[in-house]
């Protein structure tokens, strides 16, 4: 994935910078995280310090154009964000990252309705 800044605002007052890119990318559009990760390494800053607001991929194409905040601080990103914008890139307020659910784990109310039946077959 290649990211490209098309253009940068300074917004002192929030203290971010508010960066346009485009992505150009192989497979299917890069997950907002992954998008977040490289933008982040492409501007020398921390994880929690950006905040990807939108990217808009053409039915078809190979290219994303998006737009992002790059606070100075995670603490500024906190501050002036909402919840459900921070949750999106997974920026909590302890300044962890939140643990993804793992996908493969099958939930206990399924698991125990499984060994119930299967009683049920040997009775």
């Amino acid at each position: 994935m290649d990211v490209e800044i098309i253009d940068e605002d300074e917004n002192p007052m929030l203290h971010r910078t508010d960066v346009r890119f485009q992505l150009t990318h192989d497979d299917a559009t890069p997950s907002r995280l992954s998008v977040r990760d490289s933008l982040a390494a492409k501007l020398n800053k921390g994880s929690d310090e950006v905040v990807v607001q939108k990217l808009d991929t053409k039915y078809g194409m190979r290219k994303t154009v998006g737009y992002a905040k790059v606070y100075d601080s995670a603490d500024a990103a906190r501050d002036v964000e909402q919840d459900y914008t921070l949750a999106r890139n997974k920026i909590t307020e302890d300044g962890a990252e939140e643990a993804e659910p793992e996908g493969d784990e099958e939930p206990e109310a399924e698991a125990e309705g499984d060994e119930a039946e299967a009683e049920a077959e040997e009775a």
